[in-house]
């Protein structure tokens, strides 16, 4: 039993004094041996070293090799080129390490060379090059001046809908020459790589100008719709979105009226596109409505008849389709009549066939007996003394009397809005149009 326990406190005790020396063996940090076996000699590292250094034109500099530490030592004008060489002497075969002692020089002269020496190598490079320079410059111009020539032909007009979209196309072709241009004497100069470059950063300030001028872009392509598919002419009597006149043009940017006033209205395209247009001239006939109170007391259907009568017998009023008269709706005041007629816009004025419709009617309806109620309010202030009087004032309930004539029949009067036709084809002389008689219409 006391051997077994002497052997086992022998195995523990050797076991403990092993162990700490392999962990410091393990991990003390010391670095690897360095290998010494066919290892160049110092001198010959120093031939190496130099010859490197004179090859790189690199004066100055004076090496020493001491037992594989290489010792760089002078002064430099470009403290690039100590790193350079620094690098270069680590990277030999045998050297331990390296000693850079090399310093920048405080001589002006030595700082300066370099740079001149750089701009002497690249301007010989560009002399040598330029007659590359004129070829690649010849064959862009070429190929831009074949662009325009071809731009011109008359058979853009030919393929192209209307003369706003040949003009697209011209445009187009001039600008895909030209980008053939770059390429090409990009090409030749042996820097097509550079032409990735060049795209990016206009793809870049491309997207930024698109979204300066999102609102030029928008009633640029709306002009296109517009050209492509012309939802009115020239001289058609429109409205849109409110304004009212005749179309006057067509243009890249606008949609340009002549008010019935007899004022330029410049509406953008985008709008136009977008909005709603009523297009008035598109069909000659036209329906004017207007409402006349009767009193309710009257025969309602029997009056009916009458302003349909009295309204049907107007020359200026259309027989197809017929005018129709109906009781729109029963007030405080009286009965509501609805009249409605057509009449042919290109012959007769709408607003002045509408005057004459509501006071014709009106004075046929009054002719037979029946009361148009007045909804006039009159306001009576007791004790306001003895006012005169400005004229001579009715019973109350009464209304004045004045003797009536028959209406005579109306001649037909020619229409307000042809007065513009004249002034709109003065207007669209020597001026350009994206509107075309042929072009499809919506």
């Amino acid at each position: 039993m006391t051997r077994r326990f002497l052997l086992l406190f022998c195995l523990l005790a050797t076991w403990g004094i092993q162990a700490p020396a392999q962990e410091g063996e393990a991990g003390s940090g010391v670095p690897p041996l360095v290998a010494v076996d066919d290892a160049p000699s110092d001198e010959a590292i120093a031939d190496r070293l130099r010859a490197i250094v004179t090859a790189l034109d690199h004066g100055g500099i004076t090496v020493s090799v001491q037992a594989g530490v290489v010792t760089l030592a002078g002064d430099i004008a470009d403290p690039a080129v100590s790193a350079e060489v620094a690098g270069i002497a680590q990277r030999l075969d045998g050297v331990v390490a390296v000693n850079n002692d090399l310093a920048a020089t405080d001589d002006i002269s030595q700082q300066i060379d370099p740079a001149f020496e750089r701009f002497r190598t690249r301007a010989d490079q560009f002399i040598a090059r330029l007659p590359l320079f004129f070829l690649a410059a010849a064959a862009f111009a070429a190929i831009t001046a074949l662009g325009v020539v071809l731009a011109r032909r008359r058979f853009w007009d030919r393929i192209a809908p209307n003369a706003f979209i040949a003009g697209i196309y011209r445009q187009a072709f001039r600008v895909a020459c030209g980008i053939a241009g770059i390429v090409v004497a990009l090409d030749l100069l042996g820097a097509a790589a550079l032409l990735g470059t060049i795209l990016g950063a206009a793809g870049i300030v491309g997207l930024a100008i698109g979204f300066a001028v999102r609102d030029t872009v928008e009633n640029f392509v709306a002009s296109i719709m517009l050209s492509l598919r012309q939802p009115f002419r020239p001289n058609d009597l429109v409205e849109i979105e409110g304004d009212v006149g005749r179309v006057i043009r067509l243009t890249s940017r606008a949609t340009i009226l002549l008010s019935l006033d007899g004022n330029h209205v410049r509406i953008p395209n985008a709008t136009v596109f977008k909005g709603r247009i009523v297009n008035y001239t598109q069909n000659p006939a036209r329906r004017f409505t207007f409402d006349i109170g009767i009193d309710p007391d009257a025969d309602l259907e029997a009056t009916r008849v009458l302003a349909q009568d009295a309204l049907g017998a107007l020359p200026f009023v259309l027989d197809d389709p017929e005018e129709l008269v109906w009781i729109e709706n029963i007030t405080e005041s009286g009965a509501i009549l609805r009249v409605t007629g057509w009449i042919d816009q290109n012959e007769t004025g709408f607003v002045s066939a509408r005057g004459d419709a509501i006071r014709l009617v009106k004075a046929a309806i009054e002719a037979a007996g029946v009361s148009i109620p007045d909804t006039t309010y009159r306001i009576r202030l007791e004790g306001s003394g003895n006012l005169p009087d400005a004229a001579p004032r009715s019973p109350p309930g009464e209304m004045p009397t004045a003797p009536r004539a028959e209406p005579a029949p109306q001649p037909p009067r020619h229409s307000e809005e042809q007065a513009l036709i004249p002034l709109v084809a003065a207007e669209r002389q020597d001026t350009g149009d994206l509107l075309a008689r042929d072009a499809p219409r919506e």
